[in-house]
């Protein structure tokens, strides 16, 4: 980690202490996911193979996609407890997300002008779930519940082989049985582009590394591609502290995110020099006794503690950096949330642990990292729907409407706009109805 004191700083030297490591690599990175992505196209199941192969060492005999019976072996693995608490998690998740529907928008602008929106479920959604050095099946809960609630007729999911018996148990509670052993950008250029095995889909939903996230943006951005829900990529958090916090809870909660994956990155942002010192002893002393120990070491090498001259400062550096974890714990923290603008969840208080929203306190832990905080929000049931508008103008509704509308098209030199409207304005004029 590297301790930092804002006011000596630079502008520039600012900018260097808030960005993402991931970031710096970026180049290396585009290049290796477009070449994937160009193999998947060409190739189709062979090249997924081929990738599984080589960076899964997974035996290319093995099937794609996961039977029912190995589907129905691998949930009766699972032990009651795991399964217990897959069930309370998504029940509290289901209440929240359920809270998030919206009904149709009805409107009569004018007399006679009827204005509607409609929602649909998006038609085919693929799930991305992180595999790698540890199961996420808490991720399956919060991509299937939303995916559930609003309605997608057909809801696929890849995740790296082996695919974890949780991770199995936790989709087949979300309804979904069609799973795929397939991980990385691979994964997304399979999803996106379809092959003879995995089904092309309307819109892919998920987090993963800098490789997922490089793939997940390249695709969206291909005319036969997919729609992404954001650029959700290696963990972030940012705490926000002053003098009253307590630093074993700092230094757990920064653990907690840094042995995600070595390319995560947390930053402690406080007015108090003592409780730098004293975090940085509580890291040491908990990540010693960590089972991920070396995955959080690596990454609390990308860690940042910044010290700063008040909290209005250390809110202005969080929204300069918009992460996508922010935990507040200072004495009075709820009076910091109105200066809050970018961020992806938001954890209020020494007793708001940033698992509990990880897992089970009902908000959903796809979020937008890389500072896509600024212009992305967190993943909700709205992002599984899409919505449409319709009108209807009866002939009265036209006729006061009409004047309207073609001084405006005049204005704009759109002469057959406006004689769309002028040819049945006429016709009314006749005794259309």
């Amino acid at each position: 980690m590297r301790i930092f004191d804002w006011s000596t700083l630079s502008t520039q030297q600012k900018q260097e202490v808030l960005a993402r490591p991931v970031q710096i690599a970026s180049g290396e990175i585009q290049q290796t996911v477009q070449t994937i992505i160009e193999a998947i196209r060409k190739g189709q199941d062979a090249a997924v193979f081929y990738y599984r192969k080589r960076f899964d060492k997974t035996d290319v005999k093995q099937p794609l996609k996961l039977s029912l019976s190995t589907i129905d072996a691998a949930c009766n693995r699972v032990s009651p407890e795991i399964k217990a608490a897959l069930i309370q998690a998504k029940a509290n998740i289901t209440l929240f997300h359920q809270a998030q529907k919206t009904a149709p928008v009805h409107v009569e602008t004018v007399a006679g002008v009827y204005c509607e929106q409609h929602i649909r479920p998006v038609e085919r959604a693929g799930l991305y779930i992180p595999g790698g050095t540890a199961p996420l099946p808490s991720t399956v809960l919060m991509l299937g519940v939303p995916a559930q609630l609003a309605g997608c007729p057909q809801i696929i999911l890849c995740s790296p082989p082996p695919v974890a018996d949780e991770i199995i148990l936790a989709a087949s509670l979300c309804g979904i049985d069609q799973i795929y052993t397939v991980g990385g950008a691979q994964a997304i250029a399979a999803m996106a582009l379809g092959t003879q095995s995995v089904p092309k889909v309307d819109k892919i939903f998920g987090p993963g590394n800098a490789y997922v996230t490089e793939a997940k943006q390249q695709v969206s951005q291909l005319a036969d591609g997919a729609a992404i829900d954001m650029p959700a990529g290696p963990s972030e958090l940012l705490v926000i502290a002053d003098e009253y916090a307590q630093p074993e809870f700092i230094a757990a909660d920064l653990l907690s995110q840094a042995e995600h994956s070595e390319d995560a990155q947390v930053m402690l942002v406080t007015t108090s020099g003592e409780l730098i010192s004293e975090v940085t002893i509580a890291v040491k002393e908990q990540k010693a006794k960590l089972p991920r120990h070396k995955i959080a070491a690596s990454s609390m090498q990308h860690s940042r503690f910044i010290l700063c001259e008040s909290l209005d400062e250390a809110v202005n550096i969080s929204n300069d950096y918009a992460p996508e974890h922010l935990s507040i714990q200072t004495k009075e923290p709820d009076q910091l949330i109105p200066q809050i603008k970018y961020a992806g969840s938001v954890f209020v208080g020494p007793w708001s642990p940033e698992s509990a929203g990880d897992y089970a306190s009902g908000t959903n832990h796809v979020l937008p990292t890389y500072g896509y905080a600024r212009s992305c929000s967190s993943l909700g049931l709205a992002d599984f729907n899409r919505h449409f508008t319709v009108q209807k103008l009866s002939a009265s509704g036209l006729t006061t409407l009409g004047k309207t509308i073609t001084t405006l098209a005049r204005a704009e030199q759109l002469e057959a706009h406006a004689r769309a409207v002028d040819i049945r304005l006429k016709a009314i004029a006749r005794g259309g109805k």
